[in-house]
């Protein structure tokens, strides 16, 4: 009886305990749910910019995102900081600017909050000791009711640059250089595009012509020179019509505006058709060191993109000699909506001036003769992915990455990041030839990239000797010219698995896909890529196969008589 007793309530107490365990998981459980739904929790810092580009950094900034109360919420730098007013609520994101009159004069917005009372516009934060964030060195730090939940620190965790916005994205710091400006594009993909492709000298001018006459209401054109008569003939016609032309060019070239492009903006202005130029007036630089894209909308219907420039040497008339360049005229209103876009926003641009040009000489028509081996051929069915640089430029990468066959570059130039490191497209390239995808670089050999020690003859001689030492299925040559009757290679093209197909104005450098305005295609279309790797394949097999086996006599010469001389002495002194 005792020993049922005992039994029974150790079965109680075992119930009751468990009850226990169980009350407290559950309470447990209530507290873990409310520390995630609280959204204090939630709030970080996604975006800063200590080291702007106005006097005494007044439009320093910073972005907290979330959602939810903010009371408990502090920002500082260790010196100073501010706290939000009670009840001030997130709901996405807020910024909260130095000064809200200088944030509106470098964004064109005015701030969500403001640590300087500078606008009637914009509510203060309330302030501690100022905050004050340093150029070079300095941190942020976000706490939630005293306790540490976020710190950036420049230079660890962020390189400091003037200008440049620190961001976030997908838990990592400054994925791209972003400056001030700056368009922030993603990755976007259209189908079903009918693509029309062609390449210079052969037959641009005929595709220009043909595009420009086909528009019925607006023609929006973005190039870096333009310099051709018969362009401006083909716009002025155009206007002429009732069509809107629309004008942006790089205000600062290298070497600054030709006295051709000035005439032809000169005759463009005379005819009521307005030229933009993106360069810097008030002393804050532009957006982009240049304004090196090559495209046209036409009717937000189509494009045309190219990797030259509007003048003779990409555009010559059609049995003359010029640029060797891919092009296409892609047709499909979605993908003209999104260039639009990109059009409309670098137009309107902060750093955007007009230009009149000034009267002057045309360009002088090409003399040099040229026999036409390619015409444009048309294509339906095509995916196209848009690479605009900066903004999504890292695609170029992803697609030398996703070759399993086969990879064509032809460039005008490559050039490395140091003496000690490879480009990175290069670099990408070099790695899929390791993996056994088989490799062929195309250089440009005109004179100004082969007269220096370091540029086309000595990276062809460079990736050559790694092919050589380590083995692996990658070739590089020079063009020549003469055997191809062009004037140079100015291409920027790639073909990879005989499948897709990259049309762009990005140059292979440090400067191009990071700082500049640039605009590209990848096209996913056997035919597409056929048509271009049929042009590769004849400029590829009439072209130098490497500098480092031609033979120097000279110099055979001369260290023979230099070999003869130390004979000759030697056996004087033994004599002796």
């Amino acid at each position: 009886m005792n020993d049922n007793l005992g039994e029974l309530y150790r079965q109680i107490i075992k119930g009751a305990w468990r009850k226990v365990v169980f009350v407290r998981c559950i309470l447990m459980l209530i507290v873990i749910l409310l520390c995630a739904v609280h959204t204090g929790a939630a709030v970080r810092i996604v975006e800063f910019c200590p080291d702007p580009y106005l006097y005494n950094d007044a439009d320093e900034y910073l972005i907290l995102s979330g959602t939810g109360s903010l009371d408990g919420i502090t920002i500082s730098d260790g010196k100073g900081g501010f706290r939000f007013p009670k009840g001030t609520q997130i709901n996405g994101s807020l910024t909260i600017a130095r000064s809200g009159i200088a944030f509106e004069q470098s964004h064109r917005k005015y701030p969500d909050f403001e640590w300087l009372d500078t606008s009637q516009l914009v509510p203060n934060v309330i302030n501690g000791d100022l905050l004050r964030l340093a150029n070079t060195k300095d941190a942020l730090i976000l706490y939630e009711n005293g306790h540490l939940v976020q710190e950036v620190a420049w230079p660890d965790d962020v390189k400091p640059r003037e200008g440049q916005i620190h961001y976030v994205e997908k838990g990592v710091w400054d994925p791209r250089p972003l400056m001030i400006g700056q368009s922030r594009l993603s990755a976007t993909v259209f189908q079903n595009v009918s693509i029309t492709a062609f390449v210079s000298p052969d037959c641009s001018s005929d595709i220009f012509s043909y595009a420009v006459n086909q528009a019925s209401d607006e023609v929006l054109l973005n190039v870096y020179e333009i310099s051709s008569p018969k362009i401006e003939e083909s716009l002025i016609a155009a206007h002429a019509r009732g069509v809107d032309v629309k004008i942006l060019v790089e205000g600062g070239p290298v070497g600054g505006i030709s006295r051709e492009e000035n005439a032809v903006i000169w005759n463009l202005s005379k005819n009521r058709i307005l030229v933009n130029a993106m360069v810097s007036l008030t002393g804050d630089p532009a957006p982009y060191r240049y304004d090196h894209a090559k495209y046209v909308v036409i009717d937000r219907r189509a494009i045309l993109l190219t990797s030259e420039n509007f003048g003779y040497t990409g555009f010559p008339p059609s049995g003359m000699t010029g640029n060797r360049g891919w092009g296409v005229y892609a047709e499909n209103p979605a993908l003209a909506e999104y260039f639009l876009t990109v059009f409309m926003t670098d137009y309107n641009g902060k750093s955007i001036t007009a230009y009149d040009g000034s009267a002057g000489s045309p360009e002088s028509t090409p003399s040099g003769k040229y026999t036409v081996e390619f015409a444009p051929k048309h294509f339906v069915g095509a995916t196209v992915r848009p690479v605009i640089a900066p903004d999504t430029s890292y695609q170029i990468t992803d697609l030398i990455n996703s070759a399993n066959g086969s990879i064509e570059i032809e460039q005008a130039y490559i050039t490395n990041e140091t003496p000690y490191s490879l480009n990175p497209y290069l670099s990408s390239a070099i790695n899929a030839s390791r993996r056994g995808v088989h490799v062929r670089v195309l250089l440009d050999s005109y004179w100004f990239n082969i007269e220096d020690e370091k540029d086309n003859d000595e990276m062809v001689a460079l990736i050559n000797r790694i092919g050589i030492s380590e083995n692996i299925p990658i070739e590089a040559r020079c063009v020549d010219l003469a055997a191809n009757e062009i004037e140079k290679i100015h291409n920027k093209g790639m073909i990879v698995d005989g499948q897709r197909v990259l049309v762009s104005s990005i140059n292979w450098n440090s400067n191009s896909p990071n700082f500049n305005r640039e605009a590209g295609v990848i096209i996913d279309h056997r035919g597409v890529a056929r048509y271009f790797l049929d042009v590769f394949e004849d400029d590829w097999n009439s072209s130098v196969r490497s500098p480092e086996i031609k033979t120097d006599y000279m110099k055979i010469a001369a260290v023979a008589v230099v070999m003869v001389l130390l004979v000759l002495l030697y056996h004087y002194r033994y004599k002796q």
